[in-house]
């Protein structure tokens, strides 16, 4: 019996040495996934971000579908204008005279492409409703108007899940990514920009990922 006990002994030390392996490389493994993955959809909703600020900013509202948006992209142009300050002379009632008053012209002096503004020539923009490694994947996006004191002021908010990001990761780490609170962290269980409840153009992700995207 000793060679048979010797043996399972041994694979048993064996079993318990790769569990220990990975309680240590499986967290260093999905962090460097989690990063690689979310810079890839973080890039991807700043490029929406984009588009949709240039969207509000020549429609005065947000684009409510990906089709609406990456049409507006094509087609769309800014209205390049001048602002002069000048100023005319006006009879006053009161002093019984001319006195100067100050206004401001603003002439047009052309237009610009939307998409060469913002991608150049870049088309990039086009898929920009399919979350980056998750095949058949698209994000949420919705638009809508809130009242803000009387203000009738455009949101929009655009957001996938982490659980469709990561998963093809261990079940128990997901479960903790999702529970994050952290400055340092995407916090909550989606990686978003925009909301529908504040007037907010932010995206939920740390400066960690506005750093690596600058490189």
């Amino acid at each position: 019996m000793k060679p048979v006990i010797s043996i399972v002994l041994g694979l048993l030390s064996i079993l318990f040495a790769y569990l220990i392996y990975q309680s240590i490389t499986g967290p260093i493994r999905f962090q460097e996934v989690k990063e690689e993955r979310y810079g890839q959809v973080i890039n991807t909703l700043k490029d929406i971000k984009l588009a949709q600020e240039a969207h509000k900013s020549v429609t005065g509202k947000y684009a409510g579908t990906f089709k609406n948006l990456i049409d507006f992209v094509d087609r769309a142009n800014y209205t390049i204008t001048q602002q002069r300050d000048t100023s005319y002379m006006v009879y006053s009632e009161v002093f019984r005279i001319d006195v100067p008053k100050d206004s401001v012209i603003i002439d047009t002096l052309g237009t610009r492409s939307v998409k060469d503004s913002l991608f150049k020539k870049d088309a990039r923009y086009k898929n920009m409703m399919n979350v980056p490694g998750v095949p058949g994947k698209t994000f949420e996006m919705k638009a809508s108007i809130i009242d803000k004191g009387g203000y009738k002021a455009p949101v929009y908010e655009v957001k996938v899940a982490k659980s469709d990001i990561l998963a093809d990761q261990p079940k128990d780490l997901l479960s903790r990514e999702n529970a994050q609170v952290s400055v340092e962290e995407v916090n909550g269980t989606h990686i978003s920009v925009g909301s529908l409840d504040q007037v907010s153009t932010s995206g939920n992700w740390p400066a960690l990922y506005d750093r690596k995207g600058d490189n």
